[in-house]
């Protein structure tokens, strides 16, 4: 029987082949969804995709791009919202 916790589907199933022959199932945790930019939507580049446990022991500049706004703003919103701020300050 499975054990309670690997029941909900928080949990990946994967068929293993193991060395005897056998096909068992293992259970990982899921991965989880991709970044997107708060303002358009659009899936973000460069920004480290995994569990909190494995992104924490990344350094800071792995983690997500290294410009205003970076893990954000797609580089397309940020240059807009660079660009309104510049007209708002009248430069």
């Amino acid at each position: 029987m499975v054990a309670p916790r690997f029941r909900s589907r928080r949990f990946r199933r994967a068929n293993v082949r193991t060395p005897g022959g056998n096909t068992v199932i293992h259970y990982k945790f899921r991965k989880p969804g991709k970044p997107q930019c708060s303002n358009c939507g659009e899936y973000l580049k460069g920004v480290a995709r995994g569990r909190v446990s494995s992104i924490s022991k990344l350094a800071k500049t792995q983690k997500r791009p290294e410009r205003p706004f970076g893990g954000v703003l797609c580089s397309r919103c940020m240059r807009k919202t660079m660009v309104e701020k510049a007209r708002k300050l009248g430069v």
